[in-house]
């Protein structure tokens, strides 16, 4: 049974930083595309970022381009998301999520199989 699970979430003032990670099992991690999702309170969820298999290749919003970065260890089946320059409007529950065996990063939650918990981020201004 594959299992993601996500940690690092708290709360952090404007223009700090924090780094999510997400630690996977039950499948070999290295074969899939890792993505992390985010939804605010109110709001539908939304992408944020992607990873290839490998980590060569990653995708973001454009909202978290320059501030954000996707990363993996894929010895310790682990994604990350290191976030800088944090805003209010990044607050929110942040999910990491498994790609299905689909060679070409993608931004649509279909196309993710499995699904952390989610941990929460708050940006006090």
């Amino acid at each position: 049974q594959v299992q993601l699970v996500e940690s690092g979430g708290g709360l952090v003032q404007a223009g700090g930083s924090l780094r999510l990670s997400c630690a996977a099992s039950g499948r070999t991690f290295s074969n899939y595309a890792m993505g992390w999702f985010r939804q605010a309170l109110g709001k539908e969820r939304e992408f944020v970022a992607a990873i290839s298999r490998s980590g060569t290749n990653s995708y973001y919003t454009n909202s978290v381009k320059g501030r954000f970065t996707i990363s993996r260890d894929n010895a310790k089946n682990t994604v990350f998301l290191q976030m800088n320059s944090l805003k209010p409007e990044d607050t929110a529950v942040y999910y990491c999520a498994s790609m299905r065996s689909l060679t070409t990063l993608s931004r649509a939650a279909r196309d993710y199989d499995y699904w952390g918990q989610g941990t929460q981020v708050t940006v006090s201004s």
